[in-house]
């Protein structure tokens, strides 16, 4: 019986006269936020004018003492406290309990055990491994090998807490090699599982079967190799069971977990069966195959043909073989919504590493459009002695004695796979059917700087010409300024445009303006008689709403958006010019933007002042608790000051110091080049729109513009005649 109602009960026997107002009063006294004991003693006097009311009434008056009786029943005060707990004596914990503990951290679910297993029969030396499960690992998980199996003297070792072969001293502990070392697997699933041992080395004459719940060894038959048994997982701890999914659901991580370890090893096969059926099958590759290729073929076996079709191979070495970084980059413009395709190896060993996917990221900025995701399968060789494994229990965590090295190795490696233009690979991949060998254009074989360097119109100065005629030496880029930039953020004079109905026509003489006026227009336009098939971007025939080019090569129609190919060209030339040591303009604001600060940010502005003065930033403690930005960058002097400081620092606590000046400096010189390229409804000449495609050709990472969309599509005849249902 709740509170009101009990003091309902009491006051009806205590007055029944009075009893319904009474009742009504209690009823509409709200109890919430307010205790049984303060509820009814703040109700007492309702009792007191009701028995009073009329003459004394001796049950009156002893119902109203029991109202101070269910106040003492109700007071939590009146709660008896709980009995302390008697001390226990310290003592060691039993095997089985303590490998019960481990299997908690090494055993979450049954991936796990099949991660582990697998490990087990990559270091056995095995050349096909098949994996059986049943319920998705639940009830059954079989790994069977072709390695060096276990002698029978050691099989009841295998099964010991922290027991291996893989380390001896601190000095291989240091050095790892092998993909298990630390000894504590076995025992782990052998504690939750019901757990066997099938192993036979190539020179002894039978197999031996272990039980490690009963310990029995008895001879079997097998061929060489080893089969190790795991039945009804997390039997002796059934509440572990519940956190399991559905089996489906497990299988998928058990899918998941051997095909990290296939892409690992092409030289090695894997089988997965479920329920009596094949599920996955990786063949191994043969032994004399290249080795960039055979890891080509495991990674469209396993990952699927468009992988290999729409990434790029990756292999550079760096402080003298220290480092190797090899494998795929995925295209830009074939990254994915999520980070489902990305496949980080050090050592062949897979790791989810914040270093490397940082990299990565970093190596993606301004290629990616939007929040998209790269697709990658990247291999890091090191020095075992420079990197940690022993880091967490399930071995999928590293640490890296010098981890700015290894970022700076695999984001430049990355950076130099995706830089070689997409019309540049085409181009030497498409085979010319003319025997005899034709002449380069011109443009490939002028200097880099007329080629940076755009044709003048007749009419007037070309678009392009502000953007394209200082030279990019050294000289220039150490005193390059703001100063000396103008030209390149001149206003755009623009021309009266032709009628839209009015198509270009290529006329050399009438459009080139003269050699003295501009040197390298003879080397940036080729000849209208030149073959298109001979430039992987082709030639240019038309403009499309002053918004698009088209151009046709050997494959078919090439669609460029020219706004963005001059974006990225213009960007790429800003990059080279100001370089990685030049100092970001900053421009003194007039009256200091304040702003109140947290702790992590005063100590970010104070620890970092040197590197916030080369991005153009000067912020200073106002008070103990308020920063003031008095100078931001001279580009982003319109911008929010506060916001821009805040972002920064926010970096600066998080990231390393170099790494935001890099990135911010690009970020200021992507959006200097938006608007200094070209804009939409500008006409261009043919000359121009021929250049034009000529410096894509040689600019790196020009398949995309700063923000990630693409510059460029080819339409293949093929694709051409299916839209007009040509030979149908």
């Amino acid at each position: 019986m709740g509170v009101r109602a009990r003091l309902r009960a009491v006051c009806v026997v205590a007055n029944p006269r009075n009893s319904q107002a009474i009742a009504v009063v209690c009823a509409s006294q709200p109890i919430p936020n307010r205790s049984p004991h303060t509820f009814i003693r703040d109700h007492e006097h309702v009792l007191s004018s009701a028995a009073h009311a009329q003459r004394p009434d001796p049950l009156c008056q002893a119902r109203a003492a029991q109202v101070h009786k269910i106040a003492a029943m109700t007071s939590t005060s009146a709660l008896p406290a709980p009995p302390s707990p008697p001390r226990r004596a310290i003592q060691d914990l039993p095997d089985e309990l303590i490998s019960q503990i481990a299997a908690g951290e090494v055993v979450e679910r049954p991936a796990s055990v099949v991660r582990e297993l697998v490990d087990n029969a990559l270091d056995a030396g095995a050349r096909q491994i098949t994996v059986r499960l049943l319920a998705g690992g639940v009830r059954l998980i079989s790994v069977e090998d072709d390695g060096g199996g276990i002698p029978p003297a050691e099989l009841p070792i295998a099964l010991r807490r922290h027991a291996t072969s893989k380390v001896r001293d601190l000095q291989e502990l240091e050095g790892v090699t092998t993909m298990g070392f630390r000894g504590e697997a076995l025992a782990a699933i052998a504690s939750v599982s019901q757990t066997s041992i099938l192993s036979r080395p190539p020179e002894a004459d039978s197999a031996w079967l272990l039980d490690a719940r009963s310990g029995e060894l008895r001879r079997a038959a097998r061929a060489p190799g080893t089969t190790l048994e795991v039945k009804e997982l997390f039997f002796s701890t059934p509440a572990r069971r519940k956190f399991l999914k559905t089996d489906a659901t497990e299988l998928a991580h058990c899918i998941e977990s051997v095909r990290r370890h296939a892409l690992a090893r092409p030289d090695v096969g894997f089988a997965i069966w479920h329920e009596g059926k094949l599920v996955e099958q990786w063949r191994a590759v043969p032994p004399e195959t290249e080795p960039s290729q055979a890891l080509a073929r495991r990674l469209a076996d396993v990952l699927g043909q468009e992988f290999v079709d729409n990434s790029l191979p990756v292999h550079r070495i760096f402080n003298n073989g220290a480092i190797t970084i090899s494998g795929r980059a995925g295209l830009p413009d074939a990254a994915r919504n999520r980070a489902d395709q990305q496949y980080c190896y050090v050592n062949g060993r897979f790791v989810r590493d914040k270093v490397i996917q940082h990299a990565a990221k970093a190596a993606y900025e301004d290629v990616l459009h939007g929040h998209k995701q790269p697709m990658y399968a990247l291999y890091v060789r090191i020095d075992p002695l420079r990197v940690d494994v022993n880091v967490h229990p399930t071995k999928i965590e590293v640490r890296f004695r010098d981890s700015r090295e290894v970022h700076q190795a695999i984001k430049h490696a990355i950076e130099d796979a995706l830089a070689v233009p997409r019309a540049q690979r085409l181009a030497a991949q498409a085979k010319v059917p003319d025997a005899a060998p034709q002449p380069a254009p011109a443009s490939a074989q002028s200097t880099p700087q007329q080629q940076l360097a755009m044709p003048l119109s007749a009419a007037g100065p070309s678009a392009f010409a502000p953007a394209f005629t200082a030279a990019a030496t050294p000289a220039a880029a150490t005193a390059l300024t703001p100063t000396h930039m103008q030209a390149l953020w001149a206003p755009l004079r623009e021309a009266s445009p032709p009628p839209a109905w009015q198509v270009q026509e290529s006329h050399p003489a009438a459009t080139t303006a003269p050699a003295a006026k501009a040197p390298s227009a003879e080397a940036s336009a080729p000849p209208a008689a030149a073959p298109a098939q001979h430039w992987p971007l082709g030639r240019a025939v038309a403009q499309i709403h002053g918004i698009y080019i088209l151009a046709e090569n050997a494959q078919g129609m090439v669609i460029v958006d020219m706004h963005a190919a001059h974006e990225r060209i213009v960007y790429e030339r800003l990059k080279t010019q100001v370089g990685h040591d030049q100092p970001i303009a900053s421009q003194p604001l007039l009256i200091a933007a304040t702003f109140a600060a947290t702790p992590q940010e005063v100590a970010a502005a104070e620890a970092h002042s040197a590197t916030l003065a080369t991005l153009g930033l000067e912020v200073v403690p106002f008070s103990p608790k308020t920063l003031a930005v008095r100078a931001v960058p001279a580009l982003l002097a319109q911008g929010d000051a506060v916001e821009l400081a805040r972002s920064v620092l926010a970096e600066l606590h998080q990231h390393e110091a170099s790494t935001l000046v890099a990135r911010a400096r690009h970020e200021i010189l992507a959006t200097m080049a938006c608007h200094g390229a070209v804009r939409a409804h500008r006409r261009l000449t043919l000359d121009e729109m021929n250049a034009l495609l000529r410096q894509m050709e040689q600019t790196d990472r020009a398949d995309q513009c700063n923000h990630g969309r693409p510059t460029w599509r080819q339409l293949s005849m093929a694709e051409l005649d299916g839209l007009f249902l040509r030979g149908r």
